[in-house]
């Protein structure tokens, strides 16, 4: 079986490999090396990767534990996207200095700003353990093989983490047919260096998201800190820049149509070998669902925040979040009906089904699979609604922390250790959410979600909240009026949020005071419901599914034997590879491969959410002072797209060219390819990159920043 996967790496459909398709794993990326040569590349195998010493993964990170940065100097110095740092960067700012609004530029280390809680890991090793959890789990099948499944991975990663030096995971590939261990180390002392204005870093808002032509500066500066050893070290006005193994050159000189292009970073999740039925569920369930929901969440958090700037600033990134995937599903599920794509499962399935013929291990296993959807598909809209309903209320998830609390006092489980446990998990729980909790937003929210809840979800799948108390003490007669009277008593007869109430019950904690505190009861009685009527079904639903997709991906692989293969994206690095090239969207429209400051001035609308910019900006591509950074056309160009393969969790992964250099970051997606986490389709996939001239443009003539343009190895 190892021996197997390691000789293959990657394939999306039943057809052959295509270049610019796959997330391929660093370690095997050897595989690919002629056909990454033939595009373009100018480097070795080695310089990719290598285990012995240092590469272009050492260059890599994964930043905040969602998103991609890179290392740009010999002194620490990172860029990453500037919404992966918007979380970072709006904690940082308050009123009086709105760095989010205003941008930030730091002309010296001393004035780098610490951001709290932000931390990125660097890849040390990749070790494939496949052999070893196949040998421990051999004699297992469902919740028993689930459970010794897990069991092992902890065992394995307990032992490679060096007692909690490194950072240890082990993770599934190619649907649970391979396993690798990979090692981190941990560093968490990041600096904020520099970032632009919203204006620029969020230029064009949720009109422009995931659509390309863009002109978006969508990059943000840190700096990591480590120890005299240059090992991890929490934050110390001692502590020295971090000196990287590796850095990447920033080329100046830009990138021209049918140019090669490289990717590292850490896509997210991708789903490529799901089956039809999965995908139908998505289409016509749970994407409508999510975007529903977050659309009405939306709405009311953007009504508060436009009230009050401080409540703009607490909730902003949240928000930010919340819009991406709501267009995110729109676009998704769009896609996915014009590309056919439950039409294309069905067939690859009915071909997988004439190959496996009467083989036993294989027979009736496509409609097996689909059929575990059918099972599923009554309980789904319970699991989309608890998820983005119940949880999305900030108090409903702080009081849901209390119900393991509430059951040991219930089952007389109170040692002092049992006790502190939970009291400690709640605390973290609500710090959390604190850090984005506004009254006036939850109150509305909490109304919100309620109701939704109760309207939309089956009513014999309903927690006994509604009948119990909401209606039976709060029936106003309408619903809007009975949930907001609700709401309203939840928000304002709880100790969770007021501190010194809280004090009180963390200093005497008791299933009394759980039991009269209303948002407990009702997190409580949701939380409870979704134990026991929803998570036996999912979970039996997830543990089928993994055997299933597993079983199914195992003879995928067979049946095209001698293909490059690549796994699902899982948030772990892997490197893609593809071309500068534009595109045809539709019928007699051609897309171009870049954008210039021409098209910022052609969108410019003073005082706007999304197409603002700052004068002196403006004065300067006027008076097109681009200085060393004007390209042959007179302008700077922007951002530019390529054929690479990537996902959530790459936004901020450098695009480097065959040189080995970094000539910008990626940050999106085009609209056109939104199916392409389910479904890859190489006509209209496209990555878009903020252009390295034009960051380089701002750092220089906007931040008059010098100092960082210095720090970096820049080739003109």
């Amino acid at each position: 079986m190892k021996k197997f996967f390691l000789a293959c790496v990657a394939i999306l459909s039943l057809g052959n490999a295509r270049a610019d398709e796959g997330m391929w794993i660093p370690s095997l990326i050897g595989k690919n090396y002629d056909e990454m040569v033939r595009l373009g590349l100018k480097l070795t195998k080695d310089d990719l990767y290598a285990i012995n010493h240092s590469s272009l993964k050492d260059a890599i990170v994964q930043f905040g534990g969602g998103c991609t940065a890179e290392m740009i100097s010999p002194s620490g110095l990172l860029i990453t996207n500037h919404h992966c740092g918007y979380g970072s960067i709006a904690a940082l700012s308050t009123v009086e200095h709105n760095y989010l609004d205003n941008g930030f530029w730091s002309h010296s280390m001393a004035e780098e700003l610490p951001a709290e809680g932000l931390s990125v890991i660097y890849l040390q090793n990749i070790e494939d353990v496949t052999d070893e959890i196949n040998h421990a789990t051999r004699r297992s099948t469902g919740e028993k093989y689930q459970k010794k499944l897990n069991e092992t991975i902890e065992k394995i990663e307990k032992r490679a983490n060096q007692n909690g030096k490194l950072v240890a995971n082990v993770k599934s590939y190619f649907n649970g047919n391979q396993y690798l261990l990979l090692t981190y180390k941990r560093y968490t002392d990041v600096r904020l260096v520099a970032t632009p204005p919203k204006s620029l870093g969020k230029f064009g808002g949720d009109t422009d998201n995931w659509i390309w032509p863009r002109h978006t500066a969508d990059f943000s500066m840190f700096r990591v800190y480590a120890d005299s050893n240059n090992e991890p070290a929490a934050y110390n006005a001692t502590n020295k820049p971090y000196r990287p193994k590796w850095y990447l050159p920033v080329s100046a000189k830009g990138v021209k149509d049918g140019d090669y292009t490289m990717i590292y970073g850490y896509p997210g999740r991708t789903n490529r070998y799901e089956i039809s039925g999965g995908v139908e569920l998505s289409i016509n369930e749970t994407n409508p669902d999510i975007v529903r929901l977050r659309g009405e969440r939306l709405g009311i958090m953007k009504r508060h925040m436009d009230a009050d700037k401080s409540v703009y600033l607490k909730l902003t990134s949240r928000y930010a979040g919340i819009a991406n995937y709501w267009k995110y599903f729109i676009g998704q599920t769009e896609q996915l009906k014009r590309l056919h794509v439950v039409e294309e499962k069905r067939n690859n399935e009915a071909e997988f089904t004439r190959w496996a013929g009467n083989n036993k291990e294989y027979r009736g296993l496509v409609n097996r699979y689909n059929n575990i959807y059918n099972t599923y598909q009554p309980y789904a809209r319970s699991a989309t609604y608890y998820g983005e309903a119940f949880r999305a209320s900030g108090l409903a998830s702080i009081a849901a922390a209390l119900e393991p609390l509430a059951t040991a006092y219930e089952k007389n489980n109170t040692s002092a250790d049992t006790i502190s446990k939970y009291i400690k998990a709640l605390e973290a729980t609500r710090k959390s959410y604190l850090k984005i909790y506004d009254p006036a937003t939850e109150l509305d929210l909490l109304a919100f979600t309620a109701r939704a809840y109760y309207q939309d979800v089956p009513k014999g799948q309903l927690p006994a909240i509604y009948d119990q108390v909401i209606f039976r003490k709060f029936n106003a007669g309408n619903m809007d009026s009975t949930f907001a009277r609700y709401a309203r008593y939840v928000t304002g007869n709880t100790f969770l949020i007021d501190s010194n109430l809280f004090k009180a019950f963390v200093a005497a904690p008791s299933l009394e005071k759980i039991q009269k505190d209303p948002a407990a009861e009702y997190a409580i009685s949701f939380v409870r419901n979704y134990k026991k009527s929803i998570q036996p079904r999912y979970e039996a639903f997830n543990n089928k599914k993994a055997e299933y997709s597993k079983l199914y991906l195992k003879g995928l692989m067979e049946m095209n034997k001698g293909q490059l293969m690549y796994p699902d994206a899982n948030s772990t690095m892997r490197i893609t590879y593809g071309q500068v090239k534009g595109y045809y969207p539709k019928d007699g429209v051609y897309y171009e491969p870049f954008t210039t400051s021409k098209g910022i001035l052609a969108k410019y609308k003073p005082n706007d959410d999304e197409f603002d910019a700052p004068k002196e900006l403006i004065d300067m591509i006027r008076a097109k002072d681009y200085g060393r950074w004007m390209s042959p056309d007179s302008t700077v160009h922007t951002c530019f797209i390529t054929t690479n393969d990537i996902t959530g969790g790459n936004s901020g992964s450098p695009v480097i060219n065959a040189n080995g250099e970094w000539v910008g970051s990626a940050f999106d997606g085009n609209w056109e390819a939104m199916s392409g986490d389910i479904a890859f389709d190489k006509k209209y996939k496209r990555t878009i990159v903020v252009d390295a001239r034009y960051v380089l443009w701002l750092i220089d003539k906007l931040g008059k920043a010098e100092n960082l343009i210095e720090e970096m190895n820049v080739r003109y």
